[in-house]
């Protein structure tokens, strides 16, 4: 099975890259064509994952939407050509929480006769009767983020199926083929994954089982799924490497077959610690058995108690 490596890190939030990334667009239009430190290296991140395996080059520039939804805008404009200039062939990923810079990205690529497909992230279902339709204008693959719209507690891995479901349903009406999806279970922190009521399950539990709902419903063959993979190692005290690659590594054995990550963290050089695969396999477990959550507690506490 390929597995599809998404590069995360021209993204606005991450610390380094959003500084430089607020310099750039501080100095001007200009900025992007002259030579300087911050130029320098947003392009090295562009090449450095290119030459690290990434399928596509994820670009997010929400950070400058408190500005301007404009700004935002052309910021994205000029990173997305940056990766069709110094990516070496490797597609954008065009990310946003916000439809018209999802648009913009996509025109934009567009305009630049790279003759590759993009990505685009994400589609939900309540987004996906505006933006589905672009494919009539510009081919795309997308990531379907399958959240619920207003988020009370855990949702159940059967919903998250059928939000899938539905739109798949509604890609393929417009021309979308199975192997142009990627669907986002969702992943949760593990550091507070724990049921709230007895006999709830657990978030980790329900992104798995959704993750093998997808990727074997037959209604949906050849489609993809895909997780941020480092949300999942928030608040953790230590080893959030060492815990995403075996996160990662839990994940396929349902059936996942795509990840955003670091791609300098080099994922498939090297197989997880079995101690931390133990651990995610814990709160995979998270069925609603006191005994399953037993034990996701005390694998918890010894992780953290080791880390100390």
């Amino acid at each position: 099975m390929t597995f599809t490596y998404i590069g995360e890190s021209v993204h606005a939030s991450i610390p380094k890259t959003g500084k430089a990334m607020r310099e750039l667009a501080g100095a001007g239009p200009e900025a992007f064509g002259q030579a300087s430190g911050s130029l320098d290296y947003i392009i090295s991140l562009i090449k450095d994952q290119a030459s690290a395996g990434a399928a596509f080059i994820e670009v997010n520039v929400d950070e400058f939407v408190s500005e301007s939804v404009s700004l935002a805008i052309e910021q994205m404009q000029r990173y997305v050509e940056l990766v069709a200039v110094h990516g070496q062939g490797v597609p954008v990923c065009v990310d946003s929480s916000n439809d018209d810079i999802l648009r913009a990205g996509l025109e934009k690529w567009y305009t630049l006769n790279t003759g590759i497909v993009p990505m685009l992230n994400s589609v939900k279902t309540h987004t996906a009767d505006l933006v589905l339709p672009w494919r009539k204008e510009y081919a795309f693959k997308f990531i379907g983020m399958l959240s619920p719209e207003v988020p009370l507690g855990v949702t159940l891995w059967q919903d998250i199926h059928a939000m899938a479901r539905e739109i798949y349903d509604k890609a393929v009406a417009q021309g979308f083929t199975a192997d142009d999806i990627y669907y986002d279970t969702m992943v949760f922190p593990l550091a507070i994954d724990m049921p709230m009521m007895p006999g709830d399950t657990g978030y980790t539990y329900n992104t798995m089982q959704a993750v093998k709902a997808i990727m074997t419903d037959p209604h949906m063959t050849g489609v993809h799924t895909s997780l941020g993979l480092s949300n999942c190692v928030q608040n953790l005290p230590g080893r959030k490497l060492g815990v995403c690659r075996a996160y990662l590594e839990v994940a396929a054995k349902y059936g996942l077959d795509g990840a955003i990550v670091n791609m300098f963290h080099q994922y498939s050089s090297k197989p997880a610690d079995p101690d931390l695969v133990e651990l995610v396999e814990r709160f995979a477990a998270l069925d609603g058995s006191a005994e399953n959550t037993d034990q996701a507690m005390m694998a918890m506490a010894d992780f953290c108690q080791k880390c100390r």
